[in-house]
Formats: C-alpha cells, structure tokens, sequence
C-alpha cells in the first residue's frame, strides 16, 4: 500500500530505483503532501530523480505557487543539468508564473543549450506576457529548426496580432508539420493577412494542414 511514509521512506533510500518510484508514487497521494515531499527529491543529487520531480512540480506547483516560484527560479538559474533547466522552464510556463519572465528572459539571452532555449520558447507562450513578443520573434528567426517550430506556436498563443506577417513566409515551409502549426496560430490570431493565408493552406496538399485551415477560413 502505498503511503506518505513509504513514499518518504524512498525519498531518503540510497536506491537510485527506490527513489525515482518515490517520486512517481507522489501522483498516488494526496496533492499537498506530495507537494511537501516532493521539494526533497528536487533537491536529490541524481539529475534523473531532479528532472522527474521538477516535471511533476508543473502541476503539485500550484499547492503554492510562490514557492513553487522559489524552487523552480532556483533550478532554472543554478541547477547544472540542461534537463532539469528545461523541464524548470516548461513548469514555469504551465504554472504561468509571470514573475519569472526576467529570469527566463536572462536564461534564453545567455544559454548556448537548445533544449533550454526552446523550453523557454514554449513557455513565453503560455505565460501570456505581451514582453515576450521580442523573445519569440527572435527565436522565430533563429536558425534553430525545431526552436523556429515551437516559436509558431507559441506567437498563437501569446495572442499579438503582430505576429501574423512574420507567421506567413512559414506556411509554404517543406515540413507540412510547420505549416500545420502556423494555420493553427492564424486561426487563433485572425486579421485579414491570416485569413488570405488560410484559404491558401485550405488547399495544402497535406490533409492535416487543408482541414485545420478550412476551420480558419469557415
């Protein structure tokens, strides 16, 4: 049976397997407890047990969002795993903590690791912070494939109509996954530019990409 002191008993195991199981145990329990004892597999010395722990946090965090603000600034900041930054980055945005703009902005500007360049991307987008524009639209014309791929998503989300005349040279992009995800952010974003875009893509010959405009444009 499991229980907040077996669980915890993992937690503190010399195991590396016990205490990984602790942490995917805590999404048996109750959520404010599991909040209390996840903050110890965070702070683990293996970056397997820091990265499970600090994904889970992207939905225990809001037990309490200001502390959860505090550890995960602290692991976007000075944990030395790309991965837990990453996944400290992509809690930050699903728990849209909006005071850890300047952090994210300082982590994206001085980064060389990708993978925490395109966490913070994904997260711009659901912070839904208008300051995050200038990110996005950098990382947009970056010359990171799969960073520019979650930047057309996340320029949907963050809502400036902006973003429509910057979205459109992507819809005729080779990778029909692209262009996919540019008609996705023209539906949410609208004008007259996004519209003229979507009855073109209405005709793409991909069917994904056709019927996703086809709503658009409808």
């Amino acid at each position: 049976m499991i229980t907040p002191e077996s669980i915890q008993t993992l937690i503190h195991s010399e195991d590396l397997g016990d205490r990984l199981r602790a942490v995917n145990q805590l999404r048996e329990i109750e959520p404010a407890i599991a909040f209390e004892l996840i903050q110890t597999a965070i702070a683990d010395q293996n970056v397997r047990v820091r990265y499970a722990a600090v994904s889970q946090l992207a939905s225990l965090g809001n037990q309490n969002l200001t502390k959860s603000l505090e550890i995960l600034r602290g692991c976007l900041l000075h944990d030395p795993e790309v991965d837990v930054q990453a996944a400290a980055a992509d809690a930050l945005g699903a728990l849209k903590l909006k005071s850890a703009f300047e952090d994210l902005q300082q982590v994206y500007q001085t980064t060389s690791e990708w993978l925490v360049k395109m966490s913070i991307v994904a997260a711009l987008g659901e912070l839904d912070d208008p300051r995050g524009f200038e990110i996005l639209k950098d990382a947009l014309q970056g010359d990171h494939s799969l960073i520019q791929t979650v930047a057309i998503s996340a320029l949907g989300e963050l809502g400036n109509p902006d973003a429509v005349p910057l979205l459109v040279p992507y819809a005729t992009d080779e990778d029909w996954q692209v262009r996919y995800r540019v008609v996705q952010s023209l539906n949410r974003l609208g004008g007259e530019l996004a519209q003229a875009t979507l009855e073109k893509l209405a005709q793409d010959p991909m069917p994904q990409v056709a019927q996703e405009a086809q709503r658009g444009v409808a």
